[in-house]
């Protein structure tokens, strides 16, 4: 658990964090939060309160949306309202040239390049939500507001 403390990753977000408010701390879990409902089952929380930070290629560059862990990604709507014809997944080199973060463990902040943002409105159903801290094994508690502030990140319904 000691080495997951001072992993580069897991610093940089708790920078990020600590930047944004001092009282926001990293949770380090003894299993793996590699998956939403991974993540969930170690939180005894709702699968839907768990953040999962998805990056998308587009024509012109990357953008990172932020879903709730019980709702899909609607490619379609992002197609529509960011008015583009190709939008895809990023591969898992690029979501570590980009964000600088492995699946599994990619954090909505700390990234190495600067990223437009979209957070999912069903987020909002949650008073705390939580998001990847940079390892499979480490999490932040955030609130909806405070999420949508430290990632300057746009609400949207991107969900399908």
């Amino acid at each position: 658990m000691n080495s997951i403390k001072t992993n580069e990753t897991v610093k940089r977000v708790e920078v990020a964090l600590k930047k944004f408010d001092k009282n926001l701390n990293i949770i380090f879990l003894e299993q793996s939060a590699k998956t939403a409902l991974d993540a969930a089952t170690a939180l005894g929380c709702n699968v839907g309160a768990i953040v999962k930070s998805l990056l998308f290629r587009t024509e012109l560059n990357y953008i990172l949306c932020l879903v709730a862990g019980d709702k899909r990604c609607s490619l379609k709507k992002l197609k529509i309202f960011l008015d583009l014809k190709d939008i895809s997944m990023a591969s898992p080199d690029e979501v570590k040239n980009i964000t600088g973060y492995t699946i599994g463990g990619v954090s909505p902040i700390g990234h190495l390049n600067k990223i437009q943002t979209y957070i999912d409105n069903s987020l909002e159903r949650f008073d705390n939500i939580y998001a990847a801290a940079g390892h499979p094994n480490c999490v932040f508690k955030i609130s909806f507001i405070d999420l949508q502030k430290i990632t300057n990140g746009q609400v949207k319904n991107i969900i399908e």
